[in-house]
């Protein structure tokens, strides 16, 4: 049972509710997180259009699962890893993609130097060096797709954070932490 109530998304008005219809449209159901960060019309907001706008951005949907996965069993987050495992093998990643992923891993170098950098990001608490950054070029990501990286850590730190700290209850399949 979570920690706060998770919001009716029927039982909002205007704005509110038009973000919950959004995220309807988007999941065909308003999931467990969404409904917990729901509670605050703002943070809903600041969470939804996160996603919109790095799903405009130039990493591809499957590198941005995979960055997600990684970061939730980095974090603990069984909510996040059952969410983003589920929706990395809807953009086309595979079952040992996603397991993979999650252990920090991949077959693609380009795909392991975004991991590699994430897990720094995370671990270290955004200290990296000069020549962690330079390793994501060598990978060949430019810098507008560096920025996206971290802003995908970013993201998931959030939706980690919200998840664990409000105990919201898994409504995807449950993938098992590392």
């Amino acid at each position: 049972m979570s920690y706060i109530p998770l919001t009716n998304p029927d039982a909002v008005p205007g704005d509110h509710k038009a973000l919950f219809d959004q995220i309807n449209g988007a999941f065909g159901v308003v999931p467990n997180m969404f409904r917990a960060i729901g509670n605050s019309p703002a943070a809903l907001e600041s969470l939804w259009t996160s996603f919109g706008a790095l799903g405009k951005g130039k990493l591809n949907a499957k590198l941005g699962e995979q960055i997600a996965v990684l970061v939730a069993d980095i974090n603990r987050c069984e909510y996040c890893l059952a969410a983003h495992t589920a929706l990395g093998q809807k953009a086309g990643a595979s079952v040992e993609e996603m397991a993979l992923a999650q252990a920090g891993q991949s077959s693609d170098p380009r795909t392991q130097a975004a991991l590699d950098f994430s897990a720094k990001l995370v671990k270290n608490r955004a200290k990296v060096s000069q020549a962690d950054v330079q390793a994501v070029r060598n990978a060949e990501f430019d810098d507008a797709e560096i920025a996206e990286i971290l802003a995908h850590v970013a993201l998931n730190v959030f939706t980690n954070y919200t998840n664990v700290a409000f105990d919201v209850p898994i409504d995807f399949p449950k993938v098992d932490l590392r």
